[in-house]
């Protein structure tokens, strides 16, 4: 008893070994994986909103490359322009002709603006309070032009917007610089319009180096660099270029809004500089999912498999072990208990060897990189199923063979009461057992993916017969799927695929084929009997479960 406890401990201990390394490195390959594909996204999108910003600024200067600044006031001067800026597509608010006019050209302005039927020709300040243009001294910047001209822009031209918080000193810069300039972000048409960003390109007069005024586009900050993909694998937030302690941020809706940064919750993964209008723009992509908990419980999974397995192995073999223990006390010869002891644990161990490299081969082809979890699990527990059931036959049996048939009545095969058999009775192997009890499984698990060509579930038929005699006799196998075809069956798995047409067939030393007729799908084995049969396996094991004379 002392030997089996320390043998079954062994087992055991090297069973959480195994498990705790098979953890181990899924937790980690997990790990991997979750970050290779989090940062191939993030660079895809921040790629994207760089080419979108360069589109935008590459229109503003070509818009302002095309201008002609005229020699009086005008206020038509985007009409010019208009099919240019629509031909890029690239879906601005509104592009807007701002002119610096000097104070003897405001009341002209006026007239031009009365005369091109804006709603309020009256040059005013930027947030719509009069402006006494009598008193003004020096050059200023005024909306004269806009597009498009809606209910929403009509009253916009004629506001100046030198003393605006955001736009002047963006036009200032603009004017400066000698190029485009971005603005802080700010609401666009109103004072509680969307979030968005103005781009204002200076136009120089013809001939001179004079400003004659600037050229804008204004952009939603939503679709311009925070719109995300609702199944993207991270959310995309714009810090604050005026308050590192804000960030802004898009709903599923398209509104973007201002939040304050949490300091105390996950940071950012990662965080892109893109530019726009001669300023960096820093983008933070927060992870939607915690990569740590999905390896963490996928670890858990393969831990509690590994532990389960260690577990039925360490019961089996204990079971069996003590079982030949108690019976050795009733032995009274004693060189014919040690014979029989030997050959029963070497056989137990070939049996476990093989048990354990199909489940083994079960869970590394149905756990593989990358596949779903609840699909993963759901096939695990069948094709296990499916072992189990096959081995609880074969030890009723004393591993002396299964009833072909019986592997059908079984409940580890799916729908089985919709299986038409037809075929001898014949008692196979336990290896051939084994790999028909899966072969089966994965054939059954299939059929009833998709829906059939008449609405109704397909129709199987299950046939096997047996031709020659002696050692040439053969073993045909054919399983068709009626009221099915390629388009309406669902494709096998990897797993099922290696099985069906390499593990089955050569575990019975025979070939296999699968394939689509007119109306139904055929998987068809051939192989020989004396592999099927196995009368050597057969033999050996009625030896060993003989009694001792």
């Amino acid at each position: 008893m002392v030997r089996l406890g320390f043998i079954i401990g062994f087992i055991a201990l090297i069973g959480v070994l195994l498990s705790g390394l098979a953890a181990y490195r899924v937790h980690e390959q997990e790990l991997q994986i979750e970050g290779i594909a989090l940062a191939r996204a993030i660079d895809v999108h921040a790629s994207l909103v760089q080419d979108r910003l360069t589109e935008r600024e590459l229109l503003a200067r070509v818009a302002s490359g095309l201008f002609r600044a005229p020699s009086v006031v005008k206020a038509n001067m985007l009409q010019p322009l208009r099919s240019s800026i629509y031909a890029f597509k690239t879906d601005f608010v509104v592009a807007t002709w701002i002119a610096r006019l000097k104070p003897a050209e405001l009341s002209e302005a006026e007239a031009e603006l009365k005369s091109a039927g804006f709603s309020n020709p009256t040059i005013r300040d930027f947030d719509d309070q009069p402006l006494d243009i009598k008193a003004i001294d020096k050059p200023i910047n005024v909306q004269m032009d806009l597009e498009p001209r809606n209910p929403d822009t009509i009253g916009l031209p004629g506001r100046a917007l030198d003393r605006h918080s955001i736009v002047g000193p963006m036009l200032a810069q603009a004017m400066a610089a000698g190029k485009p300039v971005a603005s802080d972000p700010i609401p666009l048409l109103r004072q509680n319009g969307p979030i968005g960003l103005v781009l204002a390109a200076p136009v120089s007069q013809e001939g001179s180096t004079d400003l004659a005024g600037f050229v804008a586009f204004s952009y939603e900050l939503a679709p311009l660099m925070l719109v995300n993909d609702d199944r993207s694998l991270f959310s995309v937030v714009l810090k604050d270029p005026r308050d590192a302690n804000d960030e802004f941020v898009a709903n599923d809706s398209g509104v973007v809004t201002s939040r304050a940064v949490n300091r105390e919750g996950p940071a950012p993964s990662t965080v892109r500089t893109v530019t726009f209008g001669g300023r960096d723009w820093s983008l933070g992509y927060y992870a939607k999912t915690n990569a740590v908990q999905r390896a963490q419980q996928t670890a858990v999974i393969v831990a509690g498999i590994g532990l389960a397995l260690t577990g039925i192995i360490c019961g089996l073999f204990g079971y069996v072990a003590y079982n030949n223990l108690r019976l050795s006390r009733e032995i009274q010869v004693r060189i014919g208990f040690e014979r029989r002891l030997t050959a029963v644990i070497d056989e137990l161990n070939h049996r476990v060897k093989n048990i354990l490299a199909v489940i083994q081969s079960i869970v590394t082809r149905t756990l593989r990189h990358g596949a779903d979890i609840d699909v993963a699990r759901e096939l695990l527990i069948g094709r296990i199923h499916a072992m189990s059931n096959v081995v609880t036959l074969l030890s009723e049996s004393q591993w002396q063979g299964v009833k072909l048939k019986g592997l059908f009545e079984s409940r580890a095969i799916p729908h089985a009461d919709r299986i038409a058999v037809n075929g001898p009775d014949i008692a196979v192997s336990a290896r051939a057992a084994q790999s028909l009890s899966l072969l089966f499984f994965e054939l059954a698990s299939h059929s009833d993916e998709g829906l059939s060509l008449v609405g109704k579930h397909p129709h199987i038929v299950a046939n096997w017969e047996v031709t020659g005699e002696g050692a040439d006799a053969m073993f045909h196998f054919r399983w068709e799927e009626f009221n099915t075809s390629a388009a309406t069956r669902r494709e096998d798995s990897d797993f099922g695929l290696i099985l069906l047409d390499r593990v089955a067939p050569e575990a019975l030393g025979g070939t296999a084929k699968r394939y689509f007729t007119d109306v139904s799908y055929v998987y068809e084995l051939n192989a020989p009997m004396v592999t099927v049969v196995d009368m050597t396996e057969r033999d050996r094991t009625e030896q060993i479960s003989a009694p001792v004379r």
